[in-house]
């Protein structure tokens, strides 16, 4: 959108104030608010400021910070009243002497698709991204209490679930998202509503978008949406499966081929025999949170082991069977990230990895069709050379700090403003007393 068609819609629109908006290093969702007086003259000089107090952004002795408006990304909040009517535009992040900053995790990801688009090729992803709604305990307090009694795809239509997942819906069309389907998911008051695949930039900006607005309409309805892992001990968490494929630029599926008896091109199994192979160091930054490795157990549908398979939802990454005539369908997804990740460090990781496999020729594993893998023993997995992920992010952390792709991926700012985020993480939760911990030993000890 040129500066001018951008000007002449916020006045149509009758904007009353524009968020520049941007994430921090763990993804929280960052905010500068301007009149539209001032719009024009941000799209000409960007706008400053103090990075200091940003997680993960910079030292005091080096806090200017500059926003530069993506304009393509404005969209209005439709959970904003008329009278305070407020419309968002993402924003990379620069340095004072006009070079990207290179701990923004947008800027991040720009950088990583560089690569794949000096050779004509575009990255796309479709992330299924899971959350619970829950009632509120009290004004203060949240006490994770479902919001229904509904299961796997359950119709309910007289359910107040339904109708709020339908708002949900209604805001996120509005926001630009264009979304496929809406339905509950396998434990009470779990939701997923799946939009279409598309560019990863663009993809990671429209995740931000899903996890603000879902949020905002639900504490319209005096609930609490939350995209935590595992929020609720005992039954399946949420994650945010992936689905990826590369396409050249006449929009040709690079992943496919006919011939193939998974329809498979050698891009394809390169692609996943890079991802499989920097799976324990990806976990680190797709499953980010202690609560993370909650989720990644065995018993709740979620991939605990490193595998391929076609259908077999037990395996890390799994192939969705190709419809015949339907060649742009062909992807592969990856079942291990969740919603606390940060999209744009994600979806830049998983590149790198794949790219990797692609570029040095990896030879993929064998599929693990026709088996469980929940359900076979340590001698058994360690027969077929089935690894493991790790099993807590102190664990995922050591990983990736071995990893020298993924670090050179991220960038040595990133890196050291991420691992340094995510270690104070892991030190105070263990410092922390549990009510588990309370109830098993305050008595016997």
């Amino acid at each position: 959108m040129e500066k001018k068609q951008l000007l002449e819609k916020v006045k149509a629109d009758n904007i009353k104030y524009v968020s520049l908006q941007f994430t921090d290093v763990i993804g929280s969702v960052k905010s500068v608010d301007i009149p539209p007086s001032r719009l024009d003259e941000a799209l000409e000089d960007g706008v400053w400021f103090d990075g200091s107090s940003v997680e993960g952004f910079a030292r005091v002795q080096e806090s200017d910070m500059r926003l530069v408006l993506d304009p393509d990304t404005y969209s209005i909040l439709p959970w904003s009243s008329d009278e305070f009517k407020r419309a968002r535009i993402f924003c990379d992040i620069y340095r004072p002497g006009g070079a990207p900053f290179l701990g923004d995790p947008r800027g991040v990801l720009r950088r990583v698709l560089k690569d794949i688009e000096d050779r004509g090729w575009t990255f796309n992803v479709g992330p299924e991204p899971e959350f619970f709604l829950f009632k509120r305990n009290g004004p203060e307090g949240i006490h994770p209490v479902p919001h229904d009694v509904g299961g796997y795809f359950d119709f309910s239509p007289g359910d107040e679930a339904v109708t709020v997942r339908s708002k949900l819906m209604d805001a996120l069309e509005i926001m630009g998202l264009e979304v496929e389907a809406g339905h509950h998911e396998v434990a009470r008051g779990q939701h997923e509503i799946d939009f279409k695949f598309g560019e990863a930039l663009h993809t990671a900006d429209n995740v931000l978008t899903m996890k603000y607005t879902i949020k905002a309409i639900a504490a319209q309805h005096d609930l609490v949406a939350s995209f935590m892992p595992k929020p609720i001990f005992g039954v399946n968490g949420s994650g945010m499966h992936c689905h990826q494929s590369l396409f050249d630029k006449d929009g040709n599926n690079l992943f496919f081929d006919d011939n193939d008896e998974y329809k498979l091109s050698k891009i394809a199994y390169g692609f996943i025999a890079g991802q499989l192979k920097h799976a324990r160091a990806l976990a680190a930054i797709v499953a980010p949170t202690v609560n993370s490795y909650k989720r990644l157990v065995p018993g709740y549908e979620a991939p605990v082991y490193v595998g391929w398979a076609q259908i077999n939802r037990s395996a890390l990454i799994r192939i969705p069977r190709h419809t015949p005539g339907k060649d742009k369908s062909v992807r592969a997804e990856l079942r291990f990230p969740d919603p606390s990740a940060n999209p744009y460090l994600a979806f830049a990781a998983m590149l790198a990895a794949g790219m990797d496999g692609i570029d040095n020729d990896l030879e993929c594993a064998e599929p693990l069709n026709n088996v469980n893998i929940w359900y076979l023993t340590p001698e058994e997995r360690a027969a077929r050379g089935i690894d493991e992920l790790p099993n807590s992010l102190a664990d995922a952390l050591r990983e990736f700090d071995k990893n020298t792709l993924l670090k050179e991926a991220l960038g040595e700012t990133m890196y050291d403003a991420f691992a340094r985020a995510k270690w104070a993480e892991v030190e105070e939760y263990r410092t922390q007393v549990m009510d588990w911990e309370v109830k098993r030993y305050l008595e016997i000890a």
